[in-house]
């Protein structure tokens, strides 16, 4: 029996549970261990930094002690050399003037006297210094307290420790950042048993360093207490900018990493949505991507390639729709064909073989007359036949592309005339040509443009209404010709005027069949004229019953070259 049941992960999941194994649990473990290390290095800091300012104190007590010894012995050298009580205070005070926070320099003749100023100092908050002086008396220096704490932690006024001075019997003497209740706490976690003229650290707390030097001379002892404030900005604030630290390094790639997985989900659903279209058969969906930095190469090119993929079968299908069009048009095309062969065809013949039987019997006489008619009506229909011929046989080159035409400059009057002359108008319309003889030359195929015009004016006799004239024009306009046929007929609507360049296309349908014609004049006359860099238009209206517009270029220095 299963307990535990398989379950494939999606993209989102899986991502998951890589950034939580590869990135978050690491990053948390790395930001322990970095805490942990710079905690004892902060808290080595801290020891170090307390022991420094202990030194720096006690060498600036030793700086002015000497200082001052050395600047008292100095005086006691002078006085040698002054004999009298006046003259020699006189010299003190003027000494004493020039030393910096000294009140008061005296000479105190016996070891009581010394006392004596010593405790009265003391009552003043008055620092005394002495020294013994050969004849037993001591040269007695009083000087501001005040003054020398500045100048002593001038160089620590902004270190946030507290730093005590003290005599050896617990007066203190000097404080920096002073508070009682820190300063009794601090006596009393002092050691018992203290060592001289070394700094010593000693406290309960770990963070927080205590570091006492007791000196012999000058008889105090200096503490440096380092406070909650320092190790809370030290090492706690330290602590709370390495999470913060990992806290947002874990934000942005969490970020990050949602981002991408954003993209890269959105992609895949598109690629997703692009296979269940291709599968459902619409060939032409294609895939759009949310392209961007985070888009991988991978997702790109897969994309690319299956919009390669499905635009190739979409041009199958496309191609294969075409065929199958072409298939169903070549089909009709067939059905015209038979059809159109078979009626345009079996007139001529029958009128041929008709004649021909007539003038091949024997058991009648025809008259010369009769002969010539009937010679003159095989002739017309089968000069009817070869034009058939020839328009079918035209049919492939005009499709394929495939026409020649010999292009030179054509003067228009000469082909409209001969035009004139082929057509076939047995109602005897007239057929007006509005050409000037000066009308520029075009560029043509002499023979072609016959065919095409021929072929035009018979059109505009075959449906033009009874005892109406046939108009031919042209102009010029700009670079081109323009030769406009006109009729008068019938209005011919949009959808089939735009339909006759179609082959077998008639006016007439094959029912209502009133008119001689293959329906291939126009579709050959279009071609012919396209094949000749021109162009062809067709248009209906009341004004004019149907009107072919031929545009042709003339002849110039360019073309020619060409």
């Amino acid at each position: 029996m299963r307990f535990f049941k398989f379950k494939r992960l999606k993209i989102v999941e899986q991502i998951a549970v890589v950034v939580c194994f590869a990135v978050i649990i690491p990053l948390s473990v790395s930001g322990f261990i970095i805490n942990n290390v710079n905690q004892q290095a902060v808290r080595y800091q801290l020891r170090e930094s307390a022991v420094l300012i202990a030194n720096m104190v006690s060498d600036e007590i030793d700086f002015f002690s000497n200082t001052i010894n050395t600047s008292l012995e100095q005086v006691d050298f002078s006085l040698k050399y002054i004999k009298g009580d006046t003259a020699r205070k006189k010299y003190l005070n003027s000494v004493a003037k020039s030393f910096e926070n000294c009140d008061k320099i005296e000479i105190a003749k016996t070891t009581e006297e010394l006392l004596k100023i010593h405790d009265l100092n003391k009552k003043r908050e008055k620092a005394t210094i002495s020294i013994n002086l050969d004849n037993g008396e001591f040269l007695v220096a009083t000087y501001s307290l005040q003054g020398l704490r500045d100048e002593l932690f001038q160089s620590l006024k902004d270190d946030e420790r507290q730093i005590y001075v003290m005599t050896n019997d617990g007066t203190l003497i000097a404080s920096h950042n002073y508070t009682n209740e820190l300063f009794r706490e601090t006596l009393a976690l002092m050691p018992k048993h203290q060592r001289f003229d070394e700094p010593v650290i000693f406290g309960d707390v770990k963070n927080q360093p205590i570091v006492y030097v007791k000196k012999k001379d000058p008889a105090i002892t200096i503490i440096v207490n380092t406070t909650e404030n320092i190790t809370n900005k030290m090492i706690y604030a330290n602590r709370a900018k390495i999470v913060l630290s990992i806290l947002f390094a874990t934000l942005v790639i969490i970020f990050i990493v949602a981002l991408y997985t954003y993209y890269l989900y959105i992609n895949i659903r598109q690629l997703f949505k692009g296979i269940i279209a291709i599968s459902k058969g619409n060939y032409e969906r294609q895939i759009r991507l949310l392209t961007t930095a985070f888009t991988p190469h991978e997702i790109v090119f897969l994309a690319f390639e299956f919009n390669r993929m499905a635009g190739e079968i979409h041009k199958s299908y496309i191609q294969l729709k075409q065929n199958n069009v072409e298939l169903k048009q070549l089909n009709e095309f067939r059905s015209n064909l038979i059809d159109t062969v078979s009626h345009e065809l079996r007139t001529p013949l029958t009128s041929i073989q008709g004649y021909t039987s007539r003038l091949m019997r024997q058991d009648i006489k025809i008259d010369e007359e009769t002969k010539q008619k009937s010679l003159r009506i095989i002739k017309e229909q089968s000069e009817r036949l070869k034009r058939l011929i020839e328009d079918l046989l035209t049919i492939p080159d005009i499709e394929g592309m495939r026409l020649r035409t010999n292009l030179e400059a054509v003067w228009l009057p000469e082909v409209m005339e001969t035009a004139k002359l082929l057509v076939k108008n047995k109602d005897n319309k007239e057929i007006i040509i509005n050409i000037d003889e000066n009308f520029p030359d075009v560029i043509g195929d002499k023979t072609r443009l016959e065919q095409v015009f021929v072929n035009l004016i018979e059109n505009a006799v075959k449906y033009a209404y009874p005892d109406t004239k046939i108009l031919v024009e042209g102009k010029v306009d700009g670079d081109f010709a323009r030769i406009f046929v006109k009729n008068e007929c019938d209005v011919i609507p949009e959808d089939k005027l735009n339909r006759l360049f179609e082959k077998f296309m008639r006016l007439d349908d094959n029912t209502t069949r009133t008119t001689r014609g293959t329906g291939l004049g126009l579709f050959i006359v279009k071609g012919l004229i396209e094949a000749m860099n021109g162009e062809i238009k067709l248009s209906s209206d009341k004004d004019c019953g149907f009107c072919v517009e031929v545009r042709l270029n003339l002849v110039n220095d360019k073309v020619l070259q060409k």
